[in-house]
């Protein structure tokens, strides 16, 4: 590959993938948790008793893809879905003990370390980084081959 900006831009997207895919690497082994896993772990923690709608909103994922992810996490122990007492048609989302503790002893969600370091940029750099972010995102998903 020339050097140059092209290049400098290739190693830096190499690196960003590297380092999620280190950190879900050790997510999957140190913890058993997967990243989506752990997001809705982390989302029960701070909002219990949500239904898995909201928890889909909550984390920006489809609520079928949600669903798979309760599935995994209750057959783990880690969630339980219940009745609504006052609604029998809602399901509610708690963590169970072992939930609480997976939850404390995983890392935090990688997007969450990097929003804190981002928030402490000016203003001004945040937009620059939100800008060409944006441009490099548009140029891959140009890139990508159509879906099958």
């Amino acid at each position: 590959m020339p050097a140059g900006p092209e290049a400098e831009i290739m190693d830096s997207l190499r690196r960003i993938s590297r380092a999620l895919d280190v950190f879900s690497h050790s997510l999957a082994t140190r913890f058993r948790l997967t990243a989506p896993q752990l997001v809705c772990l982390r989302a029960l923690v701070d909002a219990p008793a949500q239904t898995p709608g909201q928890l889909a909103r909550e984390v920006a994922l489809s609520q079928a893809t949600v669903t798979g992810i309760l599935d995994r996490l209750e057959a783990r122990g880690l969630v339980e879905r219940r009745r609504d007492v006052r609604d029998r048609r809602r399901v509610l989302l708690n963590l169970t003990p072992a939930g609480r503790q997976a939850a404390a002893l995983a890392p935090a969600p990688l997007h969450q370390r990097l929003a804190g370091n981002l928030a402490r940029l000016p203003d001004d750099e945040q937009r620059q980084i939100a800008g060409v972010l944006r441009q490099v995102a548009t140029m891959m998903e140009e890139a990508a081959p159509p879906p099958a």
